[in-house]
């Protein structure tokens, strides 16, 4: 729901996928982006209207995505999809942060279109402290990447894990993402994602910007 430039972008990608897809606007003109060799389903009207949707083939959708201008839109269309259509796989695209963490708390994903762009400036600006990747719909468990004290390098990862009492989910080494295994060591240079209770993330950033403990 949404053909500016995100909704266009997706649709064409999924359709490039193998997909089968269908695009709504209430603007006929928006379609333009999509292009002739677009071959999917363009249905003109209101995203959260049902009529619409069951035009658009809502009752044997596999997922949803709500990518209009409008956050009210988008969480409205959202809700009638999981809970009208029962459309197991649904997010919407929210601007106001605060409104898209309550919307996480009910169980619909969103993404924060502000927020995700301040963080990723903020990672090219400012590439220190611990930088929030995702945050489970709960708001309990936060994957960030952390940057470490240069004193952790040589550090076994399960050692490091044992320290701080979080997970390591994987490491960022020359550009490439890997997973760890039982003797991953920490190397100059490695970014590293980690799973941590959110009320556990300042605590974290902290221990792994010191000094490495000599005593375990």
């Amino acid at each position: 729901m949404g053909c500016g430039r995100v909704g266009s972008t997706l649709a064409m990608s999924l359709e490039a996928q193998g997909h089968s897809v269908a695009v709504i606007d209430q603007n006929e003109a928006a379609f333009r982006r999509l292009g002739a060799a677009f071959e999917g389903r363009r249905i003109t009207g209101v995203g959260f209207d049902r009529d619409t949707l069951r035009a658009a083939g809502i009752d044997r959708a596999y997922a949803f995505a709500a990518v209009s201008s409008g956050d009210n839109s988008n969480i409205l269309s959202a809700r009638v999809a999981r809970e009208t259509f029962d459309v197991e796989h649904v997010v919407a695209r929210i601007y106001d942060p605060g409104r898209a963490e309550i919307y996480q708390r009910l169980g619909i994903p969103t993404v924060a279109t502000v927020k995700w762009t301040a963080d990723q400036v903020m990672r090219r600006l400012v590439p220190a402290g611990a930088v929030p990747v995702h945050t489970d719909v709960s708001g309990a468990v936060t994957l960030a990447e952390i940057p470490t004290d240069p004193s952790w390098v040589g550090t076994a990862l399960v050692k490091l894990e044992a320290i701080t009492g979080a997970r390591v989910a994987y490491l960022t080494r020359l550009g490439e993402g890997m997973l760890p295994v039982k003797n991953t060591v920490l190397q100059d240079g490695d970014l590293l994602q980690m799973l941590v209770r959110t009320d556990r993330l300042a605590a974290l950033e902290q221990l792994l910007a010191g000094q490495r403990p000599t005593e375990v």
